[in-house]
């Protein structure tokens, strides 16, 4: 079979997919991914006949400096280069599609351009969650904080006011990206443990966990002392750029019973951050899934990609989120007795440092992450996912 998929260009988005692409092209299916031209050599590695197809989301994101205040005022002029660069990508996509149609689209649940593409090409539409799923009984609106600043309100009103415009326009439906199921057949890459009112999810959707497959099979990293290992890392939008956190974590660090490897992301210079002690190894990125192989523990913004690939390898966390649907994972570990979260009103040096040795050292923490674990791995990951695409569209 052929098989299209279609991401908005984010990491936390691409890579849950990449394992599952790899495991498609293994047994035999042909696939075509439609995202930005910065992921072609990852998804082009996984097997997959590579589309450019839109702007690197991250590119539209001004440069705000660190912190989270300007967010809300960025979100509308964002969107309003998103929905300029939809206008121009999307008759392109559904081109495409037309001349070589796939068997089923494979949309990231978030993507603008996915489900309608689907529509209007009449091919059977699957979508791919890389966080919670929703359904007639839960939204992950429940999860985020009750009163978002009124900027924010106004920008996801009037993106969603020009999305029905633009879905009329092509005489299609509107994705629906918060309220209810958005396909017919949905695979999700979180175990059902993990999500919330998991029990009310029937048979369209398919519960597979992380995808972490062979990603980062060529990178070369290792842990090496006998002192046990702390992960930082803050994820990779320009949201990570938060120098102060950085030299922050040094002092709290620095010379003590851990040894450190930091991820400061491209936005944050490591030479600005001053000396780096001796036990720490400072990085724009570190290869993930081997840093995680060795973590004791791992300090971390909650992204939901970077929380699953944690629970995979066993690892507990301490949770710094830097935006709301981060905060609501991060509210979702400690719920689940997985790790703590940090306030950015609390931080200092000394609440890390309690932080981090209070997670390593709680028996409580370190059972519930053994079992969280075992969850996420006996969910199947990428194999169960290629074995569900199979079956739903055999029994359609």
């Amino acid at each position: 079979m052929h098989f299209s998929f279609i991401s908005i260009p984010a990491a936390g988005h691409v890579n849950p997919t990449l394992a599952v692409v790899a495991e498609l092209v293994r047994r035999g299916h042909r696939v075509s991914y439609f995202t930005a031209a910065n992921f072609a050599p990852q998804i082009e590695e996984a097997g997959a006949a590579f589309h450019a197809s839109g702007e690197n989301w991250m590119a539209l994101l001004p440069d705000q400096g660190p912190g989270l205040p300007a967010r809300g005022q960025l979100m509308l002029p964002m969107m309003k280069r998103v929905f300029e660069d939809l206008r121009a990508s999307f008759p392109v996509l559904v081109e495409q599609l037309k001349e070589d149609p796939p068997d089923a689209v494979c949309f990231d649940a978030m993507t603008i351009s996915g489900s309608m593409a689907a529509e209007k090409t009449g091919v059977p539409a699957i979508a791919l969650m890389p966080t919670y799923a929703t359904n007639e009984h839960f939204s992950i609106r429940t999860l985020l904080p009750a009163a978002p600043r009124p900027e924010m309100v106004e920008a996801w009103t009037t993106a969603g006011r020009w999305l029905v415009e633009f879905a009329a326009e092509q005489g299609v439906r509107a994705p629906r990206m918060f309220d209810g199921p958005p396909a017919p057949f949905n695979i999700v890459f979180i175990p059902r443990a993990f999500q919330p009112m998991g029990e009310t999810f029937d048979e369209r959707f398919q519960f597979v966990g992380p995808c972490v497959g062979g990603r980062e099979s060529h990178a070369e990293w290792t842990h090496e002392g006998p002192k046990p290992l702390l992960f930082i890392s803050l994820g990779t939008t320009p949201l990570n750029r938060q120098p102060d956190f950085f030299r922050m974590c040094m002092e709290a660090f620095g010379q003590g019973k851990w040894d450190v490897a930091m991820a400061v992301g491209e936005q944050t210079d490591p030479g600005s951050l001053g000396p780096v002690p001796a036990n720490f190894q400072v990085l724009a990125f570190f290869p993930q899934l081997l840093v995680l192989r060795h973590a004791d523990v791992f300090l971390t913004h909650a992204g939901m990609n970077s929380t699953m690939e944690a629970l995979y390898f066993g690892v507990p966390m301490v949770a710094f989120p830097q935006q709301p649907e981060q905060e609501a994972t991060a509210r979702r570990l400690t719920e689940l007795g997985l790790g703590l979260q940090l306030a950015a009103a609390d931080l200092t040096p000394s609440a890390l440092l309690d932080a981090v040795s209070g997670v390593s050292g709680d028996p409580r923490i370190r059972r519930n992450v053994a079992g969280m674990s075992l969850a996420v791995r006996e969910a199947g990951g990428a194999e169960a996912a290629a074995t569900a695409i199979e079956t739903w569209l055999h029994v359609r």
